[in-house]
């Protein structure tokens, strides 16, 4: 999480999770909500600078940044759970 430290990019990761647990309407734990946003962060900017060249900073854009990742995460993982 571009310009976060660790506190607070694990807060801003678990909001993420959090958020993104309600939209895609998924049943998960505190631990996995901040899993999910501080990686869901990291595909999503990764994603970004390769496509766009630039990422959202702050805590905001990491915020928005985060839960769309969060949400590629958990769909990726209903795709694969689904065929098998």
């Amino acid at each position: 999480m571009t310009g976060l430290g660790w506190f607070a990019a694990i807060i801003v990761g678990g909001l993420a999770g959090w958020i993104a647990e309600k939209i895609m309407k998924s049943d998960m734990g505190l631990i996995l909500n901040i899993i999910l946003g501080i990686i869901g962060a990291i595909v999503a900017n990764f994603l970004l600078m390769t496509i766009v060249g630039a990422t959202l900073g702050g805590w905001i854009g990491q915020l928005v940044v985060g839960v769309i990742g969060a949400c590629l995460l958990i769909w990726v993982t209903r795709l694969v759970r689904g065929r098998s």
